[in-house]
């Protein structure tokens, strides 16, 4: 489910849940986050690289779970979740680097806008499906993906639903560089070792500073992502979303009911 390896100070996730597309569901999302607070903790390792198995960097939230969790009472949530994630996300101090090395949707998107530096396969296709879904953006990126992209580059990626390509991804700030397939890991681990090779003191230092007007923002923001989802969650729009993707077709949104 989740790989590690450790060299030259470069800690290496990633995720394998292949058959899923490295789909979240609640056991990966508790094992990052478990190892984010044990790389965090651990005095040898000064960077972390995330990237994922197979042919998908990750396909987002697992949505036959997210179904079953709507659906099942008795259904029981992991210890960190979504939510504990992206807390970990935003607490961890060392330098923390992706590897997008195909598909990433939802989270698998999002996510680059609580990374350091984010490198991507010029194969790759990133997609933010929330309004396909019939939900809202999360992890806040309605406010980290207007600041990296501008805002209306990022209207359209999260309101679209439509696929970006790695060009527009460098083109618009939302990937530090794009490389040929073959050379994704090498040229994002050699980046990982240059940032590894300094003192752990300064990068998080670094870190800090960069990041130190965007904490109020982001944490605006998750409350208002988080409030428009228990709103969408299981409605009209949300509940057809799920039923088609279960079934196997487009979802049809013009039958829904005024307003929705």
């Amino acid at each position: 489910m989740l790989r590690t390896e450790d060299s030259d100070r470069v800690r290496l996730l990633t995720l394998d849940r292949p058959d899923a597309l490295n789909a979240f569901n609640e056991a990966l999302y508790d094992a990052v986050a478990d190892a984010l607070i044990e790389a965090q903790a651990d005095d040898g390792v000064a960077v972390v690289v995330l990237t994922g198995s197979g042919r998908a960097f990750c396909a987002g939230t697992d949505l036959l779970e997210m179904a079953a969790r709507i659906g099942d009472p008795n259904f029981v949530p992991g210890r960190h979740g979504f939510p504990g994630l992206i807390d970990q996300l935003l607490a961890f101090e060392k330098p923390l680097l992706c590897a997008v090395n195909g598909l990433g949707l939802g989270i698998g998107a999002t996510i680059l806008g609580l990374v350091d530096l984010a490198f991507i396969s010029t194969d790759a296709r990133l997609k933010c499906p929330f309004t396909s879904l019939g939900v809202a953006p999360e992890a806040a990126s309605s406010a980290t993906f207007p600041k990296l992209m501008g805002r209306q580059a990022a209207t359209w990626a999260l309101m679209s639903s439509e696929w970006l390509g790695a060009e527009d991804c460098v083109r618009w700030g939302l990937a530090f560089q794009a490389c040929p397939p073959d050379e994704l890991l090498p040229t994002t681990m050699h980046h990982a070792r240059v940032l590894a090779s300094k003192p752990i003191s300064s990068l998080r230092a670094v870190k800090r500073l960069v990041g130190v007007h965007d904490r109020a923002a982001i944490d605006a923001a998750r409350q208002g992502e988080n409030d428009a989802f228990v709103e969408l969650m299981g409605g009209p729009a949300n509940a057809e979303a799920l039923a088609a993707f279960a079934e196997k077709r487009d979802p049809d949104f013009t039958r829904l009911p005024p307003g929705w």
